[in-house]
């Protein structure tokens, strides 16, 4: 899937991926519904491998090392 028109917002070390509104990327729709597909969500843990790739190792369910 390629996400196109998002914004980089960094501070400091930390960055946020903006969409259209406020948790557009974390699965929540225009209206506030749940929608299918999101990037990320709250509690997900990712690793940068040497490409660059933020590699999804976590999230609340638990352990993920796809």
């Amino acid at each position: 899937m390629i996400w196109l028109e998002y914004v980089i917002e960094q501070a400091g070390r930390n960055f946020k991926v903006r969409g259209e509104w406020e948790g557009e990327l974390m699965g929540i729709d225009a209206d506030g519904s749940e929608k299918e597909h999101f990037l990320y969500k709250p509690g997900d843990l990712f690793r940068v491998n040497e490409k660059g790739w933020l590699c999804h190792i976590s999230g609340d369910d638990g352990v993920n090392r796809e």
